[in-house]
């Protein structure tokens, strides 16, 4: 514990060459690992890992993507696409200046986004963590396949929703109470009351990124990296069949492992289950 707390954690902002703003914190010292979060998220998906690693001496470093958290907020609903989401994501890891290959940490979205750079970058990337990666849209259950279809012009309505509109929706989908079982899944207080701020805050826009995964050229068989594949098998937003088959996919997975009771966020639903698999492949690669 005084290891972690003796870490410093800065909070960071840069400007990219085209003129988005993007928010970061950086904690440790030591071979670089970066963290990507999911859409409607934030750089908090991560501030129960984040700590640990950077205690374990690594440099952590974790952002909020195109539209999220505090990062820049484009007005158009046309600049919401994987494309611009990663090369957002893409021009500010150039701007840390980080000379050695990177560790890759990411959930949903952000496994994607993990994915695409390590495809498209092999060199500079050293390994990948990816935690229930949304990587296409047959993942989606027909009915948002089918809403995510089309361009969302008009977010007028989910502009206007209150915060506790927002609240009420994650206090009832996180809490599951499973007969003949004694597993329940109640997400922490403090993760569901940051959850329901980001979906507030991030711009309503960000809806419009997953229709554009079918424009992406991702072959999974060059993504050579060690890589550790972890979800949960009562994701209720991507299918949790998806990800064994992503699985085989993958030249060099090291090691895959399901959370039974854990949902679509296991690295905040159950940190402590979490985080020592993580922590077991670092020290292994």
């Amino acid at each position: 514990m005084n290891a972690i707390l003796k870490q410093k954690i800065e909070y960071c902002s840069t400007m990219l060459a085209n003129g988005h703003k993007v928010n970061y914190v950086h904690q440790g010292q030591g071979d670089p690992i970066v963290m990507v979060h999911g859409l409607a998220a934030s750089l908090h998906d991560w501030d129960d890992l984040l700590p640990e690693v950077a205690a374990a001496g690594y440099g952590g470093y974790a952002l909020d993507l195109l539209g999220h958290g505090e990062s820049e907020k484009p007005a158009h609903p046309h600049d919401y696409s994987v494309e611009n989401t990663y090369a957002d994501f893409s021009a500010w890891i150039e701007t840390l200046k980080i000379n050695q290959p990177l560790i890759l940490v990411g959930h949903s979205l952000g496994g994607g986004l993990s994915l695409l750079y390590a495809h498209r970058n092999p060199s500079r990337v050293k390994a990948l963590v990816i935690v229930n990666p949304f990587y296409s849209m047959e993942q989606l259950p027909l009915i948002l396949q089918r809403i995510f279809h089309h361009q969302l012009i008009n977010t007028t309505l989910i502009d206007r929703t209150p915060y506790r509109i927002f609240r009420f929706f994650v206090d009832m989908t996180s809490f599951h109470t499973y007969i003949g079982s004694r597993e329940t899944h109640v997400l922490p207080e403090h993760v569901r009351y940051q959850t329901a701020l980001d979906y507030k805050r991030a711009s309503s826009s960000i809806y419009n990124i997953p229709r554009t995964l079918h424009h992406l050229d991702l072959d999974l068989s060059r993504i050579t990296q060690p890589t550790l594949l972890l979800w949960g098998g009562r994701d209720q937003t991507l299918a949790p069949s998806s990800f064994p088959r992503l699985a085989e996919q993958l030249p060099n997975l090291i090691k895959k492992h399901h959370f039974p009771v854990c949902g679509h966020v296991p690295h905040q639903c159950h940190p402590k289950d979490f985080n020592p698999h993580v922590m077991e492949f670092l020290r292994g690669i």
